[in-house]
């Protein structure tokens, strides 16, 4: 626990499970002190996702995930888009519009080709738009699809 400062993700139960899982999914991840959790179910699980800390505290059924805090994650590729979606929609998970879904811990995440954030920074405006209005009409982001709206075909 090197960082002063970590994001905490309150959870009923199952942390440690999820933590386990979120670090197989992302490089430059893994669980702070893994030798530690002998319990199956630990009070606090730390870890880090692509070098950012996270944490998560089972708390018990008080509070449940909100949309109103992601984890947002930076794909390069159309496979890694795809490996991560289906990763975290499957047993229990559910697709969103527009790059969100939530895990079947009820966490909520955008999975984002920078694809589409260059295309959305673009000076053609007019492009931009086309690809904004390609992806308003999308769950998982399709980059070929976005491509194609963007160059207005």
């Amino acid at each position: 626990m090197n960082s002063k400062i970590r994001t905490c993700l309150w959870f009923e139960k199952g942390g440690l499970e999820a933590a386990h899982f979120y670090t197989s999914l992302i490089s430059n991840s893994a669980l702070d002190d893994d030798e530690n959790y002998g319990s199956r179910y630990p009070l606090v699980v730390n870890f880090t996702l692509a070098g950012a800390p996270y944490q998560i505290l089972n708390g018990g059924p008080h509070y449940k995930p909100s949309p109103a805090a992601s984890i947002s994650v930076l794909t390069e590729t159309q496979a890694e888009t795809d490996r991560l979606w289906n990763a975290l929609t499957e047993d229990g998970g559910a697709e969103g519009r527009c790059a969100w879904l939530t895990d079947r811990w009820g966490v909520s995440w955008q999975i984002v080709p920078r694809a589409l954030l260059e295309m959305f920074k673009s000076t053609d405006r007019k492009a931009a738009e086309r690809a904004e209005q390609a992806m308003l009409e999308m769950n998982k982001i399709d980059i070929a699809t976005l491509e194609a709206a963007y160059n207005g075909d």
